[in-house]
């Protein structure tokens, strides 16, 4: 497969970047699209137009429309995908290396000919509120909700990616293809392609492709940074489902930020080394092993429990997770988190628990960057966050980490001060 530090990186005089990770395996390529915009983007009384747009892209051009695409990819034995989060929206096809062709293609016709029919807009606005309803209705995700918009008052990351609810009611036609001619350019996008190909003959077809699309000079929304946190912040959620719910999120740095690998040394330590797999999966014997399931699962408080943290562009938020069990308050399950956090600040991690939640991020990472679809994911998803060196370089920045450098980002970070606490409970209790 080669060293992951084997991609080649190059630009269109257009402004696309363009990475590229040949692998001879097996006859299979993946090609990805990044867009550098995502909800962080858009300002208020916009929020959800990133995922709108992609949901619009979907619906194809006069040359692919969608339904088309879909039966042209099955037909070569492809899959294809898109995704929207907080920094970026991507669309990926994994074909036979001989007709990959067929996604720069595509691929570079939406870029600027999906088409935005007044019916259409209307029909995915139907399509997206009932996303939305259905969310609405799972009390994990609307605690989640509550925990970003108390930690972030001012960032963009304080509303949800498929945006509020007010918003997708009443944004136009209009506003959202201004919003996509804006964002969808070369100058914005990555490609990011990884398989059985030459790069010299890649870049050939890209250029062909893609090579005559003008970038866009109009700026992109910003966000503003969020001030600093000094004291803890509560929220609680109710409804009609039984189970109670904790989580409690402390905002932490960047992925481009030294500190980023250690937290998530720490959050393996804790909670287990999550799948870096681009679907998820495959990691639940290392969270049986892990702190937290001991102290709050074995001991009958939750029935489920967990952390995690995402590479982001600007600081996230580190969360702890927990589905309290029958007959437990959530009060005793926030005093237990709060116990094993103050633990790993009082006492120094033993070397060999350090290093058993290395080797199994080592093998997470190793995992998840296996199929050439995952090695396109991450050459794509780590530039757009900071840059593609921080998937190549990875596993060093792994080996690197300390005990001591696990004791000083919890006692950093993982602060009451800093913290946002949400509880969701049963309506009447």
């Amino acid at each position: 497969m080669g060293t992951r530090s084997s991609f080649v990186r190059r630009r269109l005089d257009n402004g696309l970047t363009v990475l590229m990770r040949p692998s001879h395996v097996a006859p299979v390529t993946s090609f990805w699209v990044w867009y550098r915009v995502g909800s962080r983007n858009e300002r208020p009384g916009m929020t959800g137009a990133s995922h709108w747009v992609e949901h619009m892209l979907f619906r194809g051009t006069p040359r692919f429309p969608g339904s088309v695409v879909h039966k042209l990819i099955a037909r070569e034995g492809g899959v294809r995908n898109g995704m929207t989060s907080y920094d970026f929206t991507c669309y990926f096809e994994t074909l036979p290396s001989d007709r990959i062709d067929l996604a720069l293609q595509i691929e570079a016709d939406r870029m600027v000919n999906a088409q935005f029919t007044p019916d259409a807009v209307e029909a995915e606005r139907t399509i997206i509120l009932s996303e939305r309803a259905g969310n609405e209705n799972r009390p994990t995700w609307r605690l989640h909700e509550a925990i970003e918009a108390a930690a972030f008052q001012v960032h963009s990351y304080g509303h949800p990616v498929i945006g509020r609810r007010e918003d997708l009611e009443r944004m136009s036609r209009d506003e959202l293809y201004a919003y996509y001619r804006t964002c969808y350019a070369p100058n914005r996008a990555v490609i990011a392609v990884a398989g059985d190909f030459e790069p010299d003959e890649m870049m050939s077809q890209i250029e062909a492709s893609f090579g005559s699309i003008k970038p866009v000079e109009r700026a992109l929304e910003e966000p503003e940074p969020e001030p600093p946190q000094t004291e803890m912040r509560r929220v609680r959620v109710t409804g009609h489902e039984r189970t109670a719910y904790v989580e409690m999120g402390f905002r932490v740095p960047p992925a481009s930020h030294p500190d980023w690998v250690a937290l998530m040394a720490l959050k393996a330590i804790l909670g287990g080394a999550a799948s870096m797999t681009l679907f998820g999966g495959g990691a639940s014997a290392m969270f049986r092993s892990s702190r937290l399931y001991k102290a709050l699962v074995e001991r009958e408080l939750a029935a489920r429990v967990g952390c995690g943290m995402s590479l982001s562009i600007d600081p996230h938020l580190f969360t702890f997770f927990a589905a309290v069990r029958q007959g437990v308050s959530p009060q005793r399950v926030e005093d237990a988190l709060w116990t094993e956090i103050e633990r790993v600040h009082r006492e120094p991690v033993e070397h060999a628990e350090l290093d058993k939640a290395l080797r199994q991020s080592r093998a997470q990472f190793a995992y998840g960057s296996e199929s050439v679809t995952n090695q396109a994911f991450w050459l794509g998803y780590s530039e757009v966050v900071t840059s593609a060196e921080w998937f190549t370089g990875f596993m060093d920045a792994l080996a690197r980490v300390t005990v001591e450098d696990v004791s000083r980002v919890a006692q950093t970070y993982l602060r009451r001060e800093r913290a946002v606490v949400g509880w969701y409970e049963p309506e009447g209790s």
